[in-house]
């Protein structure tokens, strides 16, 4: 298990550091910096502040996902599916969550939202070619590894 300091500012006293819920927990949980209760409509989206901003180091980054418990509860889960924190980023760490239930939710404040996983990445250097290598997969799509 790969372990590394990242760097977090509090930007409001009340404002809670990541954590993890377990020992081999791979995403951090994010908190909900909120003053009072925020309500979701049915489809409706609200960006949610964390209260933080944190300095990920060179050559990774910080994906934020759904909480499985809140998204299976209560239907709420980033709107975007995945949020991206770039290394280079030093503002507030926000989270858009979106009510994808039928019924009226709400948060708390210092509710878990979301989770942060920090992972390395690639820079890819894309080079245009005429042509590309051949597989056996070829130029097959959505669904064709599994059929014949």
């Amino acid at each position: 298990m790969l372990s590394e300091n990242v760097s977090v500012k509090k930007l409001r006293d009340t404002a809670v550091i990541p954590t993890y819920g377990s020992e081999y927990a791979a995403g951090a949980d994010l908190y909900a910096c909120i003053d009072e209760i925020v309500e979701f409509e049915p489809g409706e989206t609200k960006m949610i502040p964390t209260g933080i901003a944190m300095e990920i180091p060179a050559g990774y980054a910080g994906l934020i996902y759904a909480r499985s418990g809140l998204a299976t509860r209560k239907g709420l889960a980033p709107a975007n599916k995945v949020g991206v924190v770039d290394a280079d980023y030093r503002g507030e760490i926000m989270v858009s969550l979106h009510n994808h239930s039928t019924e009226k939710q709400a948060i708390e404040p210092n509710e878990r939202i979301a989770q942060l996983v920090i992972t390395p990445y690639l820079t890819a250097h894309f080079e245009e070619k005429s042509e590309l290598s051949d597989t056996v997969r070829g130029t097959g799509g959505f669904g064709s590894t599994g059929s014949k």
